[in-house]
């Protein structure tokens, strides 16, 4: 059996139904013989989208996503989204091509160090050196994937691990079939012919069960302790980052805890969407006064980086934090009380101790908050721009978004006004790229949205800067038929960054691009391309949208937008 054959097999057996690439001779055997198991092949236009799209499956489907990429230049382009990856802890197995085991280091074809490239940005690498060791290095692939904190993980197939034995010899039969060869040739075709022979001698070829998530789990004192500190809490608030979403199938126990908590809630990362659009516990304004007055605070999955101003947005509360990562535990401020653990279970376990009271005022106080805010947001949609109100035009987004939408940002001024707009409407309805805060997320992440959820409207937001990125794969959309739904917020610039460089240094070098018709792009690659630029062409812009992309076409709607001082002051150090 070959080796693709039995990295297929591996495949196959933990799950995987979609396997992300961009073609190249040194995986072809895996591309061919996992299509033969029955696993669909996505084929992108740039390695590191095929990365992205296996990211967003593991979202998904809280199982490892998995991108096979040809060697050096391959393996290379992927490594934005692989770091990516490991900050939003997203269990990914990255398989890379390389040059024949017997080439390494003579200076083959894209033959470069590739293991000490990624070894920074992954949570466990390997390389074999015989086909018998590629079912068990790809098995611990996937285990430690899962593992504890989840992330990325690099496995580098060589070429002649990949392809028939027989096919390799014949690759190697000038140097070794010789007709009277002289003392040099013998001794270089024995070396050839007993590398090839350790190369291919046989071995394991049975599989271990699929993988399965490994994680700490704190004791009950601990537990029966935080639920004491929420109990008896007169303003507590829970925030909830993407570590609680590690299991997709248990969303409605999480949700059925919160409610037994009975305490205030915001929700970021992939845990947006968790709680619905207008879920009574749930605030989506003014954070971080909410965290100043509280006397508890639990942060679940949410460390304390830039998102919490280094800890300094919690003044005077208790701290419970529940953490996969015992350095994100204790990241920037150690807590009153530190749980090592999944925060999705322990979250479950804590409201198990107990009831919670009823916080009628603290509550109203909140909403009360929040509901001005929305008014700010209203008004300031309502005013006339020289394009179209970037606010308005994600109110009529929110209007037309289904039960089970799926909301992709990819941007900086436009996808982040977005958010304060736009609500999901369940769990995994939102994807953005998470701490990195990395453009060019947003193709392939439509891509594993829309591929895992076929029967939902993937939306995705692109800022102009962003779309640049990634639009190609509108040609990966159109001629693998993944009716995605782009929504380009174009002002013809990147204003994320000009709003503060304008007002501090008086100058916009670098930060204004061309006018472009994107739409036009969408529709060479052959989708669907709209141009909006007034206000009255919102409305039905977006309904054709949805009626072409649910007819099986991918749409792009290119949004001439205007400026508003919304975010003004919003850069992060």
């Amino acid at each position: 059996m070959s080796g693709g054959e039995l990295a297929a097999q591996v495949l196959k057996n933990n799950g995987i139904t979609h396997l992300f690439t961009l073609c190249g001779g040194h995986i072809s055997p895996i591309l061919v013989e996992a299509k033969a198991l029955g696993i669909r092949i996505v084929d992108v236009r740039h390695e590191v989208n095929a990365a992205f799209c296996a990211d967003a499956y593991a979202r998904m489907t809280g199982r490892p996503g998995v991108a096979a990429v040809t060697a050096g230049p391959g393996v290379a382009n992927t490594l934005t989204a692989i770091k990516n990856a490991q900050l939003a802890q997203s269990p990914l197995v990255l398989i890379g091509g390389a040059t024949a085991t017997l080439l390494r280091g003579r200076g083959s074809l894209q033959d470069i160090d590739q293991m000490t490239m990624i070894q920074d940005h992954v949570k466990w690498s390997a390389r074999p050196n015989r086909v018998s060791e590629i079912i068990p290095t790809l098995e611990r692939a996937f285990q430690e994937a899962l593992n504890g904190v989840p992330g990325p993980v690099f496995v580098e197939l060589a070429v002649d691990l990949l392809y028939p034995e027989g096919i390799v010899r014949d690759w190697t039969g000038s140097k070794t079939d010789r007709e009277n060869p002289n003392l040099s040739e013998k001794l270089q075709a024995w070396y050839i012919n007993r590398h090839l022979n350790r190369v291919f001698k046989p071995g394991r070829e049975e599989l271990s069960p699929a993988a399965q998530r490994q994680y700490p789990t704190p004791s009950k004192s601990l537990i029966a302790k935080a639920g004491k500190w929420l109990s008896g809490a007169r303003k507590p608030v829970l925030i909830l980052g993407s570590q609680c979403m590690l299991d997709p199938a248990a969303s409605k126990e999480l949700v059925a805890s919160i409610e037994k908590l009975n305490c205030p809630v915001f929700l970021s990362g992939m845990a947006r969407g968790l709680l619905g659009k207008d879920h009574p516990l749930q605030l989506r304004h003014k954070r971080r006064l909410a965290l100043k007055e509280a006397d508890v605070v639990l942060l679940a999955g949410a460390p304390c980086d830039f998102r919490l101003d280094y800890g300094a947005h919690v003044r005077k509360a208790r701290v419970i934090s529940i953490n996969l990562s015992s350095k994100d535990l204790y990241k920037n401020r150690r807590p009153d009380l530190p749980l090592l653990g999944d925060p999705h279970r322990v979250l479950c376990a804590i409201a198990e101790t107990g009831g919670a009271p009823v916080r009628s005022e603290w509550l109203a106080t909140l909403r009360e908050r929040a509901s001005a805010r929305d008014l700010e947001i209203n008004d300031m949609a309502s005013q006339k721009t020289e394009g179209i109100n970037p606010m308005l035009l994600c109110q009529e987004v929110e209007k037309r978004l289904s039960e089970n939408s799926v909301l992709v940002g990819d941007g900086g001024d436009f996808v982040a006004t977005a958010s304060y707009i736009l609500s999901p409407r369940g769990p995994y309805g939102w994807l953005d790229p998470g701490v990195f805060g990395t453009l060019g997320v947003g193709a392939g992440f439509a891509i594993g949205a829309k591929l895992m959820r076929p029967d939902s409207d993937v939306w995705l937001l692109y800022g102009d800067g962003a779309a640049g990125f990634s639009i190609m794969e509108f040609d990966t959309c159109a001629r693998l038929g993944i009716p995605i739904i782009a929504v380009v917020g174009n002002d013809s610039g990147w204003t994320q960054i000009a709003r503060d460089q304008v007002v501090l240094l008086k100058d916009d070098v670098a930060t204004r691009l061309a006018p472009m018709d994107y739409q036009g792009v969408a529709e060479a690659c052959g989708g669907v391309g709209i141009r909006i630029s007034r206000q009255e062409e919102i409305g039905p812009a977006l309904e054709r949208a949805l009626a072409e992309s649910r007819a099986g076409k991918p749409v792009l709607i290119n949004a001439i937008i205007g400026k508003t001082d919304f975010r003004k002051g919003s850069i992060s150090i």
